[in-house]
């Protein structure tokens, strides 16, 4: 029998995370009657202060950890440096070249949609949602309605970040748990095509599989898709043979693209000022202090606390705590909290990396604390909850056969 501490700590817990739930609704609210995410959440963290009594010291503490601190900078830097590598290959027509040039390869809208935002996330930035977009719209055409386009844009360009270790939460994850990356990398391309699948059953397939241009010479438009997308490929480079961050990885492209595509001044001076989008780097910081809030009150302890009140399985209990988590303070920050202790409980094995992995990949796509989900909203005008609505189908079929996989994987390794 539980004693009265247990069960005193277990009601704390619960009291905590329906403050949570509190402030999503809000947020939920906010959104369907079309506020802005930045205002949204602004609003949101100004009640997290009130219902966890944040003292007005650790409310500036908070305020500053999440606008000043160097992850928010570096994300407001990168979301810069790559809107403007997005201006510059807009302005001499790249983007509309790479579709093209796809399109006469291999003659196919679908393609368009799906393959050209995966290798468009390659570059693990937050604006390459925005490169993504036009080339989806144009594929897409009206077989899909702007939240369809939407969720295709958003989906495809982050498969990428289940698998690719250019992405520091990969990284991570495989430093901690000490599976071989190579084994880690190899077991989750089934899982890649299962997305792409998936993405392909609900929503591309209303997409016409063909446009009727395939032909020509091959060689050129492999040229036209090089001269089109180098940039991306050159940023990709220098982030994983070298480490660099994105916005110092993106800026020799950007100096390089400017003689290269022979831009003068007067073409590169406006992009100076359209390349700082205000909305979506004020929805950056907010996110980041609404992030700071929930860490700093405690909020993922209290998640763990709370569902090992439950009679479940050990796997179960950590699903469900790397799914939450990552939903409300992003998987990154899950991967570096709990992982050693999911480590340490279960044992490391390829089988639980892949299965943790495949959970926080998933719960991104649908954490409002995710920039890159803000930023292709508030670009097709839409309100969070239409994205979340257009992912829910996809999620419930990926994590029951990633969880099916997951344990096969355990079974046999």
């Amino acid at each position: 029998m539980r004693d009265g501490s247990y069960v005193h700590t277990f009601w704390e817990d619960g009291v905590e995370l329906i403050y949570l739930l509190l402030l999503f609704a809000l947020l939920v609210v906010l959104m369907i009657r079309r506020v802005p995410l930045w205002a949204s959440m602004g609003i949101s963290v100004l009640l997290g202060f009130f219902l966890y009594r944040i003292p007005l010291k650790d409310v500036g503490q908070i305020l500053q950890l999440g606008i000043f601190s160097k992850a928010t900078l570096y994300l407001v830097l990168a979301f810069y440096s790559v809107t403007f590598l997005q201006r510059m290959m807009e302005k001499r027509d790249h983007l509309r070249l790479a579709e093209e040039s796809l399109t006469r390869l291999f003659g196919s809208r679908r393609i368009n949609a799906t393959v050209v935002p995966f290798i468009i996330g390659l570059l693990p930035a937050v604006g390459a949602v925005l490169m993504a977009r036009p080339i989806v719209d144009t594929a897409a055409g009206d077989f899909l309605d702007a939240e369809e386009r939407c969720f295709v844009t958003s989906f495809h360009r982050h498969i990428s970040e289940g698998f690719l270790p250019t992405y520091p939460s990969i990284i991570l994850a495989i430093e901690l748990s000490k599976v071989p990356m190579t084994h880690f990398v190899g077991a989750m391309l089934p899982l890649v095509f299962l997305l792409f699948f998936l993405g392909f059953i609900f929503y591309v397939r209303k997409i016409p599989g063909s446009r009727g241009f395939k032909g020509g010479n091959k060689k050129a438009e492999v040229k036209h898709l090089i001269i089109s997308l180098w940039g991306i490929g050159v940023s990709i480079i220098l982030i994983l043979v070298f480490g660099l961050p994105v916005h110092v990885a993106v800026i020799p492209v950007l100096l390089l693209s400017f003689f290269v595509n022979r831009f003068t001044w007067e073409e590169i001076r406006p992009m100076f000022i359209t390349a700082f989008e205000t909305k979506l780097m004020l929805t950056t910081v907010a996110i980041m202090v609404f992030k700071e809030l929930l860490a700093f009150a405690g909020v993922i302890d209290s998640l763990t606390a709370f569902f090992s009140g439950f009679a479940l399985p050990p796997i179960v209990v950590f699903g469900l705590v790397f799914f939450f988590g990552s939903v409300l303070a992003g998987g990154q920050a899950m991967i570096a909290m709990m992982l050693p202790v999911a480590v340490a409980t279960l044992g490391s094995s390829l089988g639980l990396l892949v299965f943790i992995m495949s959970t926080v990949f998933i719960a991104s796509q649908v954490s409002p604390t995710h920039i890159c989900l803000g930023v292709i909203t508030e670009a097709y005008g839409l309100p969070f909850t239409s994205l979340i609505k257009k992912t829910m189908p996809v999620l419930l079929a990926f994590v029951l056969l990633s969880s099916l996989y997951s344990y096969v994987l355990y079974l046999i390794f």
